[in-house]
């Protein structure tokens, strides 16, 4: 008998606990959001709702990326994204600075719609084979591809190295259509170019990835080598990147000193500093209305540190840094999670550098600043001359 009781006893005590339970987390759920209903209980409402009701068929899994998408899209912080597989893995191709494909940049031409080379990546298959700037892609492993989305032709044309991919090519000069089979390689993106001109070097940085150091590096070991006296380093319409790239860069070329800390949410600092290692040579930094973060990262250096020289027009002005947080079913979420400063403690963002010197240009410059030769760019004749005294 006493037995029994006991074992009544606890069966009581376990329900009363797992009531008490369920009306806690209902309570603390309802409290986080302000006394409104739990998101899931709502979700769970809607998705009802549209299985009973919706008259267009869906796909539930879409609906909720969607979801997923508008949950981080409501930060009001354009530089927050949810990234579902695909777009992370686009993400960090981009990150890495390498894929494998062929070795084309595109663009779509908004007047025929048609996805159009504009780059051809010296040594890669696509510059074997002879695609040259101008040339349309239409057709890609004998799928017409006129009239897709930039994502959808590219998404195809990349691939495992090794691996074949039928390209129909039309080129607009002579009206020609032709098939190109190619086959894949391991792309390493030339976020780099260098060139002399005279006694001054010359870097262009098209983005801050992981592999630019080393492509830095190179170009700056072999201008060194070529006897450059100064040397201009372009960073116009580069749009930033890695933080830790930028530092290293800048280690190569600032003296002794701070080049940039960064501050989170909880007020905590990490500091970013270069050593007694530097370019110690004159030096000009080439900027525009489209440098912006990591760019201006080490554009705020060089001028807090005395390094060198500003010459272009007011930066962009993006003064905050994003997280990549990795989610458990492959997806991801990128946030703003700490804003950087200068060396003298100056934050930028909506604010941008101004140069030292403002030399303004027209927009076809502007859109091809790093291709042109000093006579068709007057920011970078301006920059040399600089540096050559005049």
């Amino acid at each position: 008998m006493k037995n029994k009781s006991y074992f009544f006893g606890m069966l009581t005590g376990i329900a009363i606990m797992f009531v008490v339970t369920v009306i806690f987390f209902y309570l603390r759920d309802n409290d986080f959001w302000g006394g409104k209903m739990a998101p899931n209980h709502k979700v769970r409402e809607i998705f009802d709702v549209l299985d009973k009701h919706a008259i267009n068929e869906f796909d539930k899994y879409e609906l909720l990326e969607y979801m997923y998408d508008g949950l981080v899209y409501g930060l009001g912080d354009p530089y927050s994204a949810y990234f579902d597989e695909s777009d992370l893995e686009k993400f960090n191709e981009q990150t890495e600075g390498v894929y494998g494909g062929v070795g084309l940049e595109v663009y779509l031409e908004p007047e025929d719609g048609l996805v159009t080379v504009f780059n051809v990546y010296d040594g890669t298959p696509g510059d074997k084979a002879g695609i040259v700037p101008g040339d349309k892609l239409v057709g890609v492993d004998g799928v017409d591809v006129r009239g897709k989305q930039l994502h959808e032709v590219t998404s195809v044309t990349k691939g495992t190295p090794g691996t074949e991919v039928l390209l129909t090519v039309y080129r607009p000069e002579t009206d020609d259509t032709y098939d190109i089979i190619i086959i894949r390689e391991v792309i390493s993106i030339p976020t780099v170019s260098h060139t002399m001109h005279g006694d001054i070097g010359y870097i262009y940085i098209k983005s801050f990835e992981r592999i630019t150091l080393g492509q830095f590096a190179q170009a700056l070991r072999e201008l060194r080598q070529n006897g450059m006296t100064g040397l201009v380093l372009d960073l116009r319409n580069n749009p930033g990147g890695l933080l830790d790239t930028v530092a290293q860069i800048g280690n190569l070329l600032l003296p002794r000193g701070l080049i940039t800390y960064t501050e989170n949410k909880q007020g905590e600092r990490r500091y970013y500093e270069s050593d007694e290692m530097s370019l110690d040579l004159p030096l000009v930094l080439l900027i525009n209305e489209h440098s912006a973060s990591a760019s201006e990262v080490l554009a705020g250096a060089v001028r807090d540190l005395n390094a060198g020289v500003l010459v272009g027009t007011k930066t962009f002005g993006k003064g905050i840094v994003q997280n990549l947080f990795n989610l458990s079913d492959g997806s991801a979420v990128k946030v703003t999670v700490s804003k950087y400063y200068t060396p003298n403690g100056t934050s930028i963002h909506d604010v941008g550098i101004i140069p030292d010197y403002i030399i303004e240009t027209d927009e076809e410059t502007t859109r091809r600043a790093g291709l042109l030769d000093p006579e068709n760019d007057n920011q970078l004749k301006f920059a040399i001359d600089l540096l050559n005294g005049e």
